[in-house]
């Protein structure tokens, strides 16, 4: 962004059936049957997380939320509807004289009814029901203030006004993707009837700002960015079918930018990378509600691009927010790299593209995104959040404040950590995807299943399931098997090893599953580096899927923590002199050794130069200095570099 049971899961199963494509399923008279998927995902209220790192960020950001007092989100609502209030206004980016204001509460919205979804916890339902509540009274209020029937924000209708215009503000559709999709995630997860029809009411105000533009108008005013206005108002097309609504989505289809990718071209060097995003995320739901294949090209080669090719070794991606060229990785490590929104929005574009075709390669890269900074980004102390993970060496995690930031990767950080798992567990009518190696248990209700997974993964290089049925079921477990799973995964049914043959990067066991059975599945995890994109003498480590990153201690850290109102407050800070390998690139790993006592932590042995250095997983890295890039040197280039340094 620019500077317990849940009275609500049949009507969330039916949206689920709507979003993803259950095979064979009946979807209310009011839905629309989406192109059809391969896979379908769980909903949230069929999978609860065990203990892991997983579940204590979950609970973390469950307590930032209940500890966040939606009245102050509310404050700017009421007072732009003409309505009393008495609460403190908030700061930063939601402060009273921000052009953004608004969007928080909308991610508060979302997240919290994604925490009630992943928890069944009752506070954050009651959240949600007193924040809509609210906002329909200032639906109901802000007619008399001048604005046009519909119309609901924190800021005066007269922003869009000004983006007509094409004059200067800040993102105003942005904010309103935020409050739209907020109103839509309470009705889908907590079953408020009354989310759906403030969102349907904001949805004809926003039929009234498009129609009375041309389509040239209209496009010209997507040069202001706009956030996944095409996806929400997509969403509210699967649930409603009201023509109008998909129009109204293709309105917002940014042709400028979509158009080179669905002819394959990539023209996104020098562009605001998390603009693009959600664009890209709206092409993949037009998809699935049209079946026209052009949607999905875009959103396959967008995928392709930045995955596999715009992407640092956590999975993140851009520098400073914007995109740089693929061949010019080398003058972007830097502090600002890695937009944490980003992530989030490529992690949600992977499931909607890994759904169309399952593959390992997709999961491989969502895993990658999930463990290494999606994880990593949230302090586990306080729940707060990171704007951009830096990569040049020496540097530290800065994260938000309780009530002075309120950056989009702030909002964006609330919703991370309240839906991890949405994707651990997938199915089709007759076969189970285990995609991600979190313990959890799974509620298979229609096919009488639960299925619980322990594991210490990554700790430990496996997992375990454990079957319970009400009667035998015969389908397939397809399990992933990850690229990095070398030379290949092991599986136990009942303690017998079964054939593990893999393709498209999932092994399946096709059997009839009883009461009891067990899976032991063992996943070799090997020491590993990966270079920066074009620049082969400068790597980062990695264990398996985990990203390790060198410890460089705590030195001269700010006084007052890392939580910062700005995300760059600390990018001028000096940093210590860069540590440098010396020794053969193809030969690092055999320089490490196990801390022993200590999972996933390793000591260079004559390798770190000025000294060796202790490398663990960058999720566990907090509140000190650390490395994630290094740079490599022969030995005769370190002497030199030496001499040149002392004269």
């Amino acid at each position: 962004m620019h500077s317990g049971a849940n009275p609500a899961a049949p009507m969330k199963r039916a949206f689920a059936l709507c979003l993803f494509a259950a095979a064979g399923a009946r979807l209310p008279a009011a839905e629309v049957a989406p192109a059809v998927n391969q896979v379908s995902h769980f909903d949230l209220t069929q999978v609860r997380l065990l203990e892991s790192p997983f579940l204590r960020a979950q609970d973390a950001d469950r307590k930032l939320l209940l500890a966040i007092d939606p009245e102050r989100l509310l404050l700017m609502f009421r007072v732009t509807a003409g309505l009393e209030s008495w609460a403190q206004p908030l700061t930063g980016w939601e402060s009273p004289g921000s052009e953004l204001r608004g969007h928080t509460l909308g991610h508060y919205l979302s997240a919290c009814a994604l925490m009630y979804a992943s928890t069944g916890d009752p506070a954050l339902k009651a959240r949600t029901d007193h924040i809509v509540a609210a906002l329909a009274q200032c639906q109901a209020n802000l007619p008399a203030q001048g604005c046009h029937p519909g119309y609901l924000s924190a800021f005066p209708e007269s922003f869009f006004d000004r983006v007509d215009a094409r004059k200067p503000v800040w993102a105003p559709w942005y904010t309103m993707h935020k409050i739209m999709a907020g109103l839509f995630d309470t009705y889908v997860h907590t079953g408020n009837p009354q989310a759906l029809e403030v969102l349907t009411r904001l949805a004809d105000w926003v039929k009234f700002r498009v129609d009375r533009l041309t389509p040239e108008q209209m496009q010209g005013s997507l040069k202001n960015e706009q956030g996944g206005m095409t996806e929400v108002l997509a969403n509210l097309y699967g649930v409603t079918g009201n023509p109008d609504h998909l129009r109204l989505a293709q309105a917002f289809n940014h042709h400028a930018v979509i158009d080179p990718l669905a002819r394959g071209e990539d023209g996104l060097n020098g562009l605001h990378a998390n603009t693009q995003f959600p664009k890209i995320i709206g092409a993949a739901r037009e998809y699935e509600l049209t079946g026209d294949a052009t949607y999905r090209r875009i959103a396959d080669f967008f995928w392709q691009e930045v995955a596999l090719k715009r992407s640092y070794v956590f999975g993140g991606n851009s520098d400073d927010e914007h995109f740089f060229p693929v061949d010019q990785f080398a003058r972007h490590v830097s502090p600002v790299t890695a937009e944490t929104c980003n992530t989030y929005n490529m992690l949600k574009l992977t499931e909607h593209i890994w759904t169309w075709a399952p593959s390992g390669q997709c999961m491989d890269y969502y895993e990658r995104g999930l463990y290494n900074q999606i994880l990593a980004s949230q302090d586990p102390d306080t729940g707060m959040v990171c704007y951009f993970i830096p990569t040049d060496p020496g540097r530290f995690k800065t994260y938000s404040t309780p009530e002075q930031s309120f950056w989009c990767c702030f909002g964006t950080g609330m919703e991370n950590h309240a839906k991890y798992g949405e994707i651990i567990y997938a199915h089709t009518a007759d076969a189970l995807y285990l995609n991600l190696f979190i313990p959890s248990v799974l509620t298979w209700a229609e096919k009488g299943l639960v299925v619980r997974q322990d594991t210490a993964f990554p700790d430990e290089p496996g997992t375990k399931l454990t079957i319970t049925a009400r009667q035998s079921v015969t389908l397939d477990l397809k399990v992933r098997q990850p690229a990095w799973a070398q030379p290949g995964i092991t599986i136990k049914v009942n303690g017998d090893l079964v054939p593990a043959a893999a393709a498209d990067g999932y092994v399946t066991v096709h059997r009839e599953w009883r009461d009891g059975d067990t899976v032991a599945i063992g996943l070799p995890m090997a020491l590993h580096t990966e270079s920066l994109p074009g620049v082969p003498n400068t790597v980062a480590f990695l264990d398996g899927p985990i990203v390790l990153a060198g410890e460089f201690g705590t030195a001269n850290l700010p006084a007052n923590g890392q939580e910062a109102r700005d995300q760059k407050d600390f990018v001028k800070l000096p940093v210590p002199a860069e540590p440098v390998l010396v020794g053969d690139v193809d030969s690092l790993v055999t320089h490490l050794a196990p801390v022993p006592g200590e999972p996933l932590t390793f000591k260079t042995e004559g390798l770190g130069h000025p000294g060796d250095v202790t490398l663990k997983p960058f999720y566990a890295i907090h509140h000190q200095r650390y490395g994630l890039y290094w740079p490599v040197l022969s030995e005769a280039a370190w002497q030199a570099k030496q001499t040149a340094g002392s004269k």
